[in-house]
């Protein structure tokens, strides 16, 4: 099993004067505690259920950019991409940047987008839910389209319209950058995982059982179109509390790892104590690396 991080907060000790110099120390020992992924979300305003709107947030690429910078091995990515926040065009050409500049350690994390406040706080699109899911359908599609090794051709759907769409420099992961879907509904969601994706997120709190009908839920999804389940990343996002002890985490992920999940991403309850990271590079990534 492998073990990611996301940094779903900034507002740690010192922030928010810190905050680009202790975001690459997280981005630097996560990397060298061999944790297989760095996430951020892609929101502009703090979650309400987390805290203030108010509160300091990075935009997700920009961040992202700059800890590639500072890291060599660790995979980076937006937990996940709302896809109305931005043209697919230019959404492709952004990751596919982040892909080049990083020797090829890119991930699309993306999602139909849910946080209406900042979309209207900040003037961005934020069309209903069918239309969304109808977005973020055609953003798989030119995503796989501008990936491809095919001749340039345009693209045109129901919302977005591409002349020419040209990708170059092309993607240094191969075939592509993984493209990961977050989101766990059934009808929707799994099947585009199923028909377009790489990777499914699903949230850990939903417990056990749940993720299990999600995982069959996705398997018949693949069984309907020809897809083999094997294929693709289970992951999971949940918080961890190491004041409980290492042990209750690596007993976590054998649940996780019985179930078919392959890539545990946590968040932390706070980011100013980085030994929390050293702690799952010397005790938690070891234990589990064989589940």
């Amino acid at each position: 099993m492998k073990i990611g991080l996301q940094v779903f907060r900034f507002d740690w000790q010192g922030s928010p004067a810190n905050i680009g110099q202790h975001f690459l120390e997280i981005a630097r020992r996560a990397d060298a505690n061999g944790f297989a992924s760095l996430w951020v979300m892609d929101h502009y305003f703090q979650m309400e259920m987390v805290g203030n709107p108010a509160e300091p947030m990075l935009e997700a690429y920009t961040a992202l950019s700059f800890a590639a910078a500072a890291t060599q091995n660790i995979r980076l990515g937006a937990l996940v991409t709302g896809a109305n926040y931005r043209h697919p065009g230019f959404l492709i050409k952004s990751v596919t940047t982040l892909d080049v500049l990083s020797g090829g350690r890119a991930y699309l994390g993306i999602g139909a987008g849910w946080y209406e406040r900042e979309a209207l706080g900040l003037g961005l699109p934020f069309p209903p839910l069918a239309e969304r899911f109808e977005r973020l359908e055609e953003t798989l599609q030119i995503a796989h389209q501008m990936w491809s090794t095919e001749p340039v051709a345009a693209y045109a759907g129901a919302h977005y319209h591409l002349a020419e769409p040209i990708n170059q420099p092309s993607a240094q992961s191969q075939p592509h950058p993984p493209i990961l879907i977050g989101g766990g509904g059934e009808k929707k969601t799994l099947r585009m995982v199923a028909q377009y994706g790489d990777a499914c997120n699903l949230f850990m709190q939903m417990g056990m059982d749940n993720l299990q009908h999600k995982l069959d839920v996705l398997k018949g999804h693949c069984d309907t179109v020809g897809r083999d389940y094997a294929t693709i990343e289970k992951t999971t996002l949940g918080m961890v509390n190491l004041a409980e002890g290492a042990q209750a985490v690596i007993d976590t992920c054998r649940q996780l790892a019985g179930i078919g999940i392959e890539h545990a991403i946590f968040n932390l309850m706070d980011y100013t104590d980085l030994t929390q990271l050293d702690v799952f590079g010397k005790e938690i990534i070891p234990a589990v690396a064989d589940l």
